[in-house]
């Protein structure tokens, strides 16, 4: 099964839960899936974090990060804001890409971050930045589909 098909599984098998958080995994040859939930119902979930490791990505060279975030700008449209990278860090070899523009409201701004690592790490996360202060991640209120739909654009943009 691929990783889409084994987090579909694993979310059917969990009991719908308010409190706490819960982690899946699921691994496919050399991809590693971690999804942390604070929250699932019969329709959707609060994703705390989506995270894919891909060996092949390990030690990436820039230009390859940048194409991988790309794909995942070109494909991410279904999200609540369009998400586009925002900074390459050569040196630290990581793509930044952030909901543009984000939500915002009179008292915070809230976003989406996603991030492309040579460590062949992706993950997507939300925040929320009130007013003259730090920010804080938050979960991201998505339906099962969608983040299902997440799962195969991260491991296609990730080939």
């Amino acid at each position: 099964m691929n990783l889409k098909e084994q987090l579909r599984a694993s979310l059917s098998e969990l009991a719908p839960f308010s409190h706490g958080t819960q982690l899946l995994e699921a691994t496919e040859g050399s991809r590693q899936l971690r999804v942390e939930l604070s929250a699932l119902d019969r329709l959707a979930c609060a994703l705390d974090r989506l995270s894919l490791i891909v060996d092949a990505l390990r030690a990436a060279r820039p230009d390859r990060l940048k194409q991988v975030a790309q794909r995942l700008s070109e494909s991410l449209t279904y999200l609540l804001e369009p998400i586009s990278p925002i900074e390459l860090d050569a040196h630290g070899c990581t793509v930044q890409m952030r909901s543009n523009p984000p939500q915002k409201e009179a008292d915070c701004t809230t976003y989406y971050e996603l991030l492309v690592q040579d460590t062949g790490e992706l993950s997507l996360c939300r925040y929320m930045r009130p007013v003259a202060q730090d920010r804080t991640r938050i979960p991201a209120e998505i339906t099962r589909e969608v983040l299902l739909r997440l799962v195969g654009d991260f491991a296609a943009a990730a080939s």
